[in-house]
């Protein structure tokens, strides 16, 4: 493989309960049903713009109530975050090791972009990637290919050798939509029932398989 889209929470970084903790706490505030960790997991690769009014089904949300949830929820991450988030176990030599190796690495992901950006840099490994895409920077959030459509037509990528790199359903999803190869990953927040099902090119249980590729 020549290029190397990544998914981040679950794939390359591991937030712990800080997702949890935030959507719980903004969904408390809002007097909302509080969602069960389970199922907070599940939605974690689709963006909040999505997976909150799945969680929320039963509410019907005014569009000036959801923008207010939505922000709270932020506010609730960035205060989680600094101690909760950090980096799979190897995945910092990985992402060293592909990029010395002439490998082209990316980031597409359901968070907003400023969130990623803050995160690769607090993580140091913004430096490996030469392109971020994150939820608001697409017209059609995942399963749709957007991302990885923008991806692949700006910098120019083959589809034979462009692999999306994902924890999730969500992720293997998005990279079928674009028409380029995929690759599951067993650590995140899908368990490899689910993923093989979604039929990946690639099914790997260690960070290290990535070099392989």
């Amino acid at each position: 493989m020549d290029g190397y889209i990544f998914d981040f929470d679950g794939t390359l970084a591991n937030s712990g309960s800080t997702g949890i903790l935030a959507t719980k706490a903004a969904f408390q505030q809002f007097n909302l049903s509080i969602p069960s960790e389970e199922r907070i997991n599940y939605y974690t690769g689709i963006p909040i713009e999505k997976s909150f009014k799945k969680m929320a089904a039963d509410h019907i949300f005014k569009e000036e109530e959801f923008e207010a949830l939505l922000s709270a929820f932020r506010e609730y991450y960035k205060v989680y975050e600094q101690e909760n988030l950090t980096l799979f176990p190897h995945i910092k030599g990985v992402l060293q090791n592909l990029y010395h190796s002439g490998k082209r690495l990316y980031v597409v992901s359901s968070k907003h972009s400023t969130a990623l950006k803050r995160n690769l840099e607090f993580l140091e490994i913004a430096s490996y990637f030469e392109g971020v895409i994150g939820s608001d920077q697409v017209k059609n959030y995942k399963p749709a290919p957007d991302g990885v459509l923008y991806i692949v037509k700006q910098y120019g990528l083959s589809t034979k050798q462009t692999v999306m790199i994902g924890d999730a359903i969500f992720d293997i999803q998005m990279g079928k939509a674009a028409g380029i190869q995929t690759c599951a990953v067993t650590w995140g927040a899908h368990d490899a029932t689910e993923l093989a099902a979604q039929q990946p090119n690639f099914l790997i249980e260690q960070v290290d398989e990535l070099l392989d590729l």
